[in-house]
């Protein structure tokens, strides 16, 4: 706690996380206008005491627009990080101590999803679905599972002959038992801190995804279709897209920061090599 309170990065981290937490837990609360409510007369108006993030092409508020689809983007880092986190580490762990043919299955499997393009794979699943908040949670799941499954199977590796693991298995232990009570407690660590570093780029795909309309569909407020109603509009109010951008900023900075920290602390290594 000491040397994480000491870390300027670390405590300049933590802050932006505990920020974009709280204004999207609580923005319904913080938000002064409602996010979908428009006022023609005071469209495209630059910032003000009254709207100070200026206001869209539509009159609504883009401040409040923005404190809403943080919660888009909570709701999409936080059920999509947990889900490919569980996904990544259980399948990983039975690829580091299964049989090597099922080892060699699961990378091919994972090297299959990682060779297809985000963007690409939220294209072809949209031609066939049409777009929606569940398309987006999906193909964040689907294509962040294989980091986490990485991961997982190169610890389980360099587990699975150690010595309190082959004694497990001399006093009859069961796979199951071997794996969720002896590996998953010293493989969960790391993948935690890369979890941490994956909330940006859970966030960057589900806003890149909105921009493009194939993620969250109007009016819900979402940063991607924030930037891109901001894009149509640059000459006129560029104030919309420098106010849809900053958020996405800070949370990269925020969780990039704490997961490094993080990093540093856990292992002794790199905070000795910094």
């Amino acid at each position: 706690m000491m040397r994480f309170l000491t870390d300027w990065q670390a405590v300049t981290g933590l802050v932006l996380v505990v920020l974009f937490f709280a204004s999207a837990l609580f923005a319904p609360w913080i938000a002064p206008y409602d996010p979908n409510a428009m006022d023609i007369p005071a469209r495209m108006s630059g910032p003000t005491w009254a709207h100070i993030a200026g206001t869209d092409q539509l009159g609504r508020d883009t401040f409040s627009r923005i404190l809403h689809g943080g919660r888009v983007a909570l709701y999409i880092a936080a059920i999509g990080v947990s889900a490919s986190l569980s996904i990544g580490l259980v399948l990983g762990m039975i690829a580091g101590y299964g049989p090597r043919w099922l080892d060699n299955l699961l990378l091919l499997a994972f090297d299959a999803v990682r060779s297809f393009p985000a963007v690409i794979l939220a294209l072809a699943t949209v031609a066939l679905t049409g777009p929606s908040l569940t398309v987006v949670l999906a193909i964040v799941i689907l294509t962040t599972i294989p980091s986490y499954g990485r991961v997982a199977r190169t610890a389980t590796l360099a587990l699975r002959h150690t010595e309190f693991i082959l004694a497990e298995r001399s006093l009859g232990a069961s796979t199951p038992r071997i794996l969720f009570q002896h590996i998953m407690p010293n493989v969960i660590g790391p993948l935690l801190i890369l979890a941490a570093m994956e909330v940006p780029v859970v966030v960057s795909i589900e806003a890149g995804l909105s921009f493009l309309g194939i993620g969250v569909l109007p009016p819900q407020a979402s940063w991607g279709t924030i930037l891109n109603e901001g894009y149509l509009v640059i000459r006129d109010a560029p104030w919309m897209v420098v106010a849809g951008g900053i958020p996405l900023i800070l949370t990269t900075l925020g969780f990039t920061f704490l997961g490094e920290a993080l990093r540093d602390i856990f292992d002794p290594r790199m905070g000795r090599g910094r």
